[in-house]
């Protein structure tokens, strides 16, 4: 467990929206939230962060896997920066949506909510997002292309295969113009080790 002091990642939802500036608020989507946010939004941006990559280095236990087959699951890991895709929720939707993100997210605290600048076009704006917290014992760490692979191509969960999830992250990057050797990589030696 994280030895830091009190912050957003031991944080209660009421708490973290304490911290919140009013008005309308943008959430930074890089894997899943990318197509499946789940929640209402005003507008919808491609962004980028910086100071943060994308990184299959989360063990799933509920959505992707479960504790005896766990799956992978990204999560934003310093260093580098990350395409992805910018929701603006109107202000009058805030707690519902974040109420909506804390489910989703923070179930098993493996990650720790953070609002982070984001530059859409010529603006930045400051958005919450999702970093993922190294001391959790579900935090995989760097893993090799074939280690990760192995773990990807057995995974099924709540939501579905984590095959499937991978291969959305990586169209819905495509689609940004965003290519990541790496994810490539996994992903095709995942199909292969599925056969496909």
């Amino acid at each position: 467990m994280s030895t830091r002091p009190e912050s957003a990642l031991h944080m209660d939802l009421q708490g973290f929206m304490a911290r919140l500036p009013r008005g309308d608020l943008w959430v930074f989507g890089y894997a899943s939230l990318m197509w499946a946010p789940d929640f209402r939004y005003a507008e919808r941006r491609a962004g980028i962060v910086h100071g943060f990559h994308r990184s299959l280095c989360v063990y799933s236990h509920r959505y992707r896997g479960t504790p005896e087959i766990p799956g992978l699951v990204m999560g934003l890991c310093p260093g580098g920066s990350c395409w992805g895709v910018a929701f603006r929720i109107e202000a009058r939707h805030v707690r519902k949506t974040l109420k909506v993100l804390w489910e989703r997210e923070m179930l098993n605290r493996v990650y720790e909510p953070r609002l982070v600048p984001v530059r859409i076009g010529r603006r930045v704006v400051r958005a919450i997002t999702f970093v993922a917290d190294a001391a959790h014992r579900q935090f995989a760490g760097h893993l090799s292309v074939m280690q990760t692979a192995r773990i990807v191509a057995q995974g099924c969960g709540q939501r579905g295969h984590n095959i499937e999830y991978l291969a959305q992250t990586v169209a819905h990057m495509e689609e940004l113009g965003v290519r990541e050797g790496h994810l490539h990589q996994v992903l095709g030696a995942a199909r292969k080790l599925c056969g496909g």
